[in-house]
């Protein structure tokens, strides 16, 4: 039909899905996971149903699969064009989003799926925890208060990392965070052994470089090495709302041990906890989603807009 002129064309760079049409993309896609094997994959204040993985994550998997199968043909083509074998490399997935939003469940639920097809069974999965500077160095530079900002990371050594596993090297080795001590383990590292997917999930995997602290800007985005990337999306009063809940269960558990660098915070009462992780919430973690994360949401492949109870509503993919 032609346009009348009340009419107004809106274009986007986003072919956007309701619930229902995503879950039909699904087409013959097989359920692989059990109930007990989702229950170990979830966060703390997390409950992903069976239902969720199969009308999102199976839609999502078949795709990345697709994707996937395509780059390794273009792979095999490109080498038999050159005549030689070459080295292998990953197919490397970015997910981003902001701390509570439920990000580090969705990568997991995504490397335990796309392990089993059979033409990609070894998936791994690092985050750029490992990646932040210790925390004496954070101390030494005078921001330990801003954790989790953009020049916390160490991101030329994230971009080494990046650029290693894209190479095919046979052995890349990054480092172990624990949340538990809030630190980098110094004796404990990933190896990284060409697998046939790399998952890397971080609050600012798709931040472009800037200078900060009066560095050099770099001219390489870690975002660069992605084959493709995924937003986890949610309105902020939401993810506000599942970072106090969290914080809640985190007094009621891993705060409790002495070792944790947040066991002061295990004597709160219920209320002194609320005020504390909201206080938290405004002071650091919306500033850093306000000012360097959500800007990087359109940068994505692929958003999951998250409602309640961390249900997915709506899926953009970005058009080809």
């Amino acid at each position: 039909m032609g346009q009348t002129g009340t009419e107004k064309r809106t274009f986007s760079p986003y072919i956007k899905f309701s619930r229902d049409e995503w879950r039909n993309l699904r087409k013959a896609t097989p359920l692989t996971l059990t109930e007990a094997e989702l229950e170990t994959l979830h966060g703390l204040n997390e409950q992903v149903s069976l239902t969720e993985v199969e009308e999102i994550y199976l839609p999502l998997t078949r795709l990345l699969n697709l994707y996937v199968g395509a780059t390794q043909s273009l792979y095999r083509a490109t080498h038999e064009f050159l005549g030689d074998t070459g080295e292998k490399v990953p197919y490397i997935i970015g997910i981003a989003g902001s701390v509570a939003v439920g990000k580090s469940t969705t990568a997991r639920i995504i490397q335990a799926l796309l392990s089993r097809w059979p033409n990609h069974p070894k998936v791994d999965l690092v985050t750029t925890d490992g990646f932040l500077y210790p925390n004496r160095e954070l101390e030494r530079r005078g921001i330990m208060h801003r954790k989790g900002f953009p020049e916390s990371y160490d991101t030329r050594k994230l971009i080494h990392f990046l650029a290693d596993v894209k190479s095919g090297k046979p052995e890349v080795i990054a480092p172990v965070y624990s949340h538990l001590t809030y630190d980098i383990v110094a004796s404990e590292q990933i190896v990284v052994r060409q697998p046939d997917i790399v998952i890397l999930e971080g609050v600012n995997v798709l931040q472009t470089s800037r200078s900060t602290n009066g560095a050099k800007p770099m001219n390489v985005f870690v975002s660069d090495f992605f084959d493709f990337s995924i937003y986890v999306d949610a309105q902020e009063a939401l993810i506000r709302q599942w970072y106090i809940e969290r914080f809640q269960k985190l007094r009621e558990t891993a705060f409790r041990d002495k070792l944790s660098y947040f066991h002061r915070y295990a004597s709160l009462t219920v209320e002194e906890a609320n005020q504390t992780a909201l206080r938290i919430w405004e002071e650091i973690n919306a500033k850093n989603l306000r000012e360097n994360i959500l800007p990087t949401k359109q940068r994505a492949d692929l958003i999951l807009q998250k409602g309640d109870h961390h249900m997915v509503e709506q899926v953009y993919l970005r058009k080809i």
